[in-house]
């Protein structure tokens, strides 16, 4: 099944850490979870604070234990098809927690949701514009949506499920340039 990740960090150096998980399934359930820092987790940028609005104390305080969102992750998130919008960044946390909760970090791996999203529309298209047609009707698709796009709102749950809306928004739009499917029988 089909799952849009997001991580929010501590900072974007090379030492930040995830702060916060968010993962939104194809049928639109959620979950979320504020991670408590590992102990050698320091590194902190109020910049980034001021972005996502979750101070290190309030993770401290109310955060779940970073080994326990790491084993719940892979318990539900295993075997799934994991996509993000910025997988590079995603991964590094998503990486960073695995390794804290003394799993292997390519446990879970991640795709670009770009991908994943152009991949569903050019399948739901390719039956019906040639070759030629087919990757101008998909930009055409995709151009119109990233004028729908809104800013991230910087917190796990909520952009996942941007990307989620995103996905569903491109796949109904494609459903429609294709028009209804002809008759095979």
């Amino acid at each position: 099944m089909l799952v849009f990740l997001d991580f929010e960090a501590s900072s974007l150096s090379d030492h930040s850490y995830p702060i916060e998980v968010g993962w939104v399934w194809e049928d639109g359930t959620g979950e979320a979870h504020l991670i408590r820092p590992a102990p050698r987790w320091t590194d902190w940028d109020m910049k980034a604070q001021a972005i996502h609005g979750v101070s290190r104390a309030e993770l401290e305080e109310h955060g779940t234990d970073h080994r326990e969102v790491a084993r719940r992750m892979v318990e539900v998130l295993a075997g799934h098809d994991l996509c993000a919008s910025a997988p590079s960044w995603d991964g590094k946390w998503m990486s960073a927690l695995l390794r804290a909760a003394d799993l292997p970090r390519h446990t879970l791996r991640l795709r670009d949701s770009d991908d994943v999203i152009a991949e569903a529309a050019r399948t739901i298209l390719q039956p019906r514009y040639p070759a030629g047609q087919l990757e101008t009707a998909l930009e055409t698709i995709l151009t119109l949506d990233d004028l729908r796009e809104r800013p991230p709102a910087h917190r796990a749950l909520e952009d996942a499920r941007g990307e989620w809306r995103k996905w569903q928004r491109v796949i109904a739009r494609a459903t429609e340039m294709a028009g209804p499917q002809a008759d095979t029988n």
